[in-house]
């Protein structure tokens, strides 16, 4: 069978009934079957242990498992029951009896996991060669580095094994292997996805991250893994997003000055970042120049502070039992934690308040951030030669993220003239995943091209709203119109018009007797369509909009011409008793506009 594992066409053949879950899964055996030559996986579950998750689907409802019959993967620092855990140490493995909050949540979802994936060795780095288990090798062409250290996890999905697969991303780890494979990674916002029964890098740093075929995948993936997690300390719920800049008409991007972009020496790359920035101008985006130096030095600490203390915590028993069982690169850099004081630690945490005030400044002038996910890609011996110096320059655009509370997407940008593959990133505050993605979505579409290493073509957009947007939307018939009097009122609560259009021709316009103001009324005969303006505000700031507005207008709900139904302008009866009927100029500026002729 040549089936793409795109979560939309799998559902599609399971409702048509033209494929099972079993039946997917032996295809997945086939595909699995023989050498891996790629180095992709360190475990995996058994042929029958396979077709007993297939089995247990049957008979179930498609509709009520959002992810039924879906087979992912899972980077061995993440907890399956019954497969070990190695964290790319076979010595430190431990065999868990409950898997990982993020990895159940998924198979109550109807999830079929099929095994563990190789990684840098405790998740430290971002090439995938730091591995007993052999250096990941990129789907594109095995000479070059998959990156990491979600290596196996991005390879997995890339080659056509997985539908989609979880990695961890605490510098990088979810973004620099999917730019590499031509993949989705999302890195969603700290706390998102609950960190209970993953071993530890950075703990307080720590997330969990999503590598998929399309934009759509990941936020399907990722509506189902979010939730709160008591148990895990550093789990907080995601928040509703507000302003879904991913779907706007416009929006501000900031794009680094150049004196911030680094390619080192790969032209190609710099072409294709240059063509990603024109494109996310059809699609609607302002460019605004971003002085990145500020990001750049918070991300210097990650590895000259005291983080790198936190990762010897989090496995210092082993580390100071068994020095010799770590690989090289990655004992050479816990090692370097042992050293560092607790007076470090607070002196640097002062520094990253002082970066994190100037960066969260930068949010105000835009809505999101364009950057390339990595400046190059390196050759698997060049990066064994130098394996310090190389890994950090794949860090360059990546290890601020979550010392800052950032969210962010890795998203395809197109394959330099040797085949590989290339990526940016785009990066917005915390809860603001669902208009990421949505703008991933179009991204990725404006590109077009295949699905991984895949032969598959990049299916069609679809417009989901999985995610809480914490939005209520607004009809406004007079003095709240863009540039009119009392505009304001909406825009220093952070609202933004979403359309200009009219009601549905159901409705009587009056001019109330102050001269200030319209009353709009809904009637069962001889009504018309009134100009109007939708406006979408967070709706945290929604009641005190509403406790402002003076008798006898209110808000009620309006039908608009497309049918919709919104929160609107409404008019009490009582209130155009003494006023004048203003129906026929179809709207308050028009009216205005024709007072004295």
């Amino acid at each position: 069978m040549n089936i793409s594992l795109d979560i939309t066409a799998l559902r599609c053949l399971y409702r048509s009934g033209d494929l099972t879950p079993l039946a997917l899964v032996e295809e997945l055996l086939a595909r699995m079957a023989g050498e891996d030559t790629h180095h992709i996986w360190i475990s995996r579950l058994g042929d029958d242990a396979l077709r007993a998750y297939a089995r247990n689907l049957e008979g179930k409802d498609i509709a009520s498992l959002p992810l039924y019959g879906i087979p992912f993967a899972i980077k061995d620092n993440i907890d399956l029951a019954g497969l070990p855990t190695t964290a790319a140490c076979p010595e430190f493995a431990y065999t868990p009896e409950r898997s990982a909050t993020v990895v159940q949540r998924l198979i109550d979802a109807g999830a079929i996991p099929l095994g563990k994936t190789n990684l840098d060795q405790f998740a430290t780095g971002l090439n995938g060669t730091r591995s007993p288990y052999g250096a990941c090798r990129n789907a594109f062409d095995p000479d070059f580095i998959s990156g990491g250290s979600s290596s196996g996890s991005a390879v997995a999905v890339a080659l056509g094994l997985a539908s989609f697969s979880l990695g961890t991303d605490t510098a990088g780890s979810g973004r620099v292997p999917a730019a590499f494979n031509n993949l989705v990674g999302h890195k969603p916002s700290c706390g998102a996805l609950s960190t209970r029964g993953v071993v530890p890098a950075c703990r307080s740093l720590d997330a969990v991250s999503i590598f998929a075929l399309t934009a759509e995948d990941a936020e399907r993936v990722l509506a189902v893994a979010a939730g709160f997690d008591a148990a895990d300390e550093y789990s907080r719920p995601l928040g509703p997003h507000g302003f879904d800049f991913g779907r706007a008409a416009g929006f501000r991007f900031g794009v680094p000055m150049q004196k911030d972009l680094a390619f080192f020496g790969n032209a190609e790359a710099e072409r294709l970042f240059g063509e990603a920035v024109e494109r996310t101008k059809t699609l609607g985006g302002t460019p605004v120049a971003v002085d990145l130096a500020p990001f750049l030095e918070t991300a210097r600490l990650l590895y000259g502070g005291p983080w790198v203390a936190e990762r010897y915590l989090a496995i210092r028993d082993f580390f100071d039992a068994q020095p010799d069982k770590v690989f090289p690169p990655v004992r050479d850099i816990i090692a370097g934690g042992r050293a560092i004081s607790a007076a470090d630690t607070f002196a640097h945490r002062y520094r990253l308040r002082a970066f994190k005030r100037v960066c969260d400044a930068v949010w105000n002038d835009i809505d999101v951030m364009l950057t390339p996910t990595a400046g190059t890609i390196y050759r698997v011996d060049e990066m064994e030669a130098d394996p310090i110096r190389l890994n950090s320059s794949l860090g360059t655009y990546t290890n601020f993220m979550n010392l800052l509370d950032l969210a962010a997407t890795a998203v395809p940008a197109g394959f330099q003239n040797n085949g590989l593959p290339f990526g940016v990133t785009i990066i917005a505050p915390p809860h603001q995943d669902g208009p990421l993605l949505h703008l991933a979505s179009r991204m990725q579409q404006a590109l077009g091209g295949k699905l991984g290493a895949t032969a598959h073509a990049l299916p069609p957009a679809e417009s989901l709203n999985l995610l809480p947007d914490g939005q209520v939307r607004v009809a406004v018939v007079g003095a709240h119109l863009s540039g009119l009097s009392l505009n304001h009122q909406l825009t220093e609560r952070n609202a933004r018009r979403v359309s200009t259009t009219q009601t549905a021709p159901k409705y009587r316009f009056y001019a109330l007797p102050d001269g200030k103001r319209p009353g709009l009324i809904k009637v069962q005969d001889g009504g018309i369509s009134i100009a109007c303006e939708v406006w979408e505000m967070p709706g945290s700031q929604f009641g005190s909009f509403v406790a402002g507005i003076p008798a006898p207008l209110g808000i009620g709900k309006v039908e608009l011409a497309d049918g919709s139904i919104v929160n609107g302008f409404i008019c009490e009866g009582i209130g155009v008793a003494d006023a004048r009927d203003i129906t026929e100029f179809g709207g308050w500026r028009v009216w205005l506009n024709n007072q004295g002729k």
